[in-house]
């Protein structure tokens, strides 16, 4: 099968790895290069590093789309596709949620910050309507306690090549299902959504550092990122945090550095 492929982040690779094996891909759409750390070095995305490793030519626009493949595989792209994509064939994407639940942007990290406990993966038709598309098969998991957005993404990534392989296998096999029920939608989260409110419940904060990578906020007056955190009947304990200009630390050493002060949170 030709395939064009559409995609950006970390854990999309495998999959594309995956129906690369197989099929002949004739191109590879990612987001363009961002400026990434305080040097605001500009940076490739992980599929468009991954693609030129392969040799197969890239693209950051789909103004320049100009292909008639069996089939474009998109996931987590990170941009609407243009009607001149979406016409020239079967355009399938992975779907991190049990749809129509958690359609947009973030539909693993709302699960964690939400604690939900399940969610899935959906194959689905992409059409002009966020997320609305007709699905072809769905498949749950388990969201654990502490698990992280890097943690379900990479189950992800392995469950969706898992289900794209099948389906592009056998596409008759699989006939399509619109999607029932009530819709909701997720949002792009920023920068503000990591600082930490702690007048929230334990669990609370415990979700948004394991969904959003890092929590914000200040000890005894030094801007820190608390990296990993866990819960003890209940209690939250910070496991790993960063303060700013320094590496990466643990609880107790962080403690042993300020010499016996009091801590205050926040200020």
């Amino acid at each position: 099968m030709k395939v064009v492929l559409m995609g950006t982040p970390e854990f999309v690779v495998p999959i594309f790895e995956s129906v690369s094996a197989k099929h002949d891909v004739l191109a590879v759409f990612t987001r363009g290069p961002k400026p990434v750390g305080r040097k605001h070095i500009m940076t490739k995305s992980p599929v468009h590093i991954w693609a030129e490793s392969k040799g197969y030519p890239v693209y950051h626009k789909t103004s320049e789309y100009n292909f008639s493949p069996d089939m474009v595989v998109v996931v987590a792209y990170g941009a609407i596709l243009r009607e001149n994509v979406l016409k020239s064939a079967p355009c399938i994407n992975i779907h991190p949620s049990l749809l129509p639940l958690y359609r947009g942007p973030s539909p693993i990290k709302t699960a964690i910050i939400n604690g939900d406990s399940e969610s899935g993966v959906c194959l689905m038709r992409v059409t002009p309507e966020l997320d609305a598309g007709d699905v072809y098969m769905c498949r749950k998991f388990e969201i654990g306690p502490d698990d992280t957005n890097s943690d379900i993404e990479s189950l992800v990534s392995k469950i969706g090549a898992e289900m794209l392989d099948e389906y592009m296998s056998n596409t008759d096999m699989y006939p399509p299902m619109t999607q029932l029920g009530n819709p909701t939608y997720t949002r792009k989260f920023t920068g503000a959504d990591e600082i930490i409110d702690w007048s929230k419940p334990p669990m609370e904060i415990h979700n948004l550092v394991r969904a959003l990578g890092a929590g914000r906020t200040k000890i005894n007056g030094q801007d820190v990122k608390i990296l990993k955190t866990k819960l003890n009947d209940n209690k939250l304990e910070i496991v790993t945090l960063q303060p700013a200009g320094k590496n990466p630390m643990d609880w107790k050493s962080f403690v042993n550095g300020l010499h016996g002060s009091n801590i205050e949170f926040g200020k």
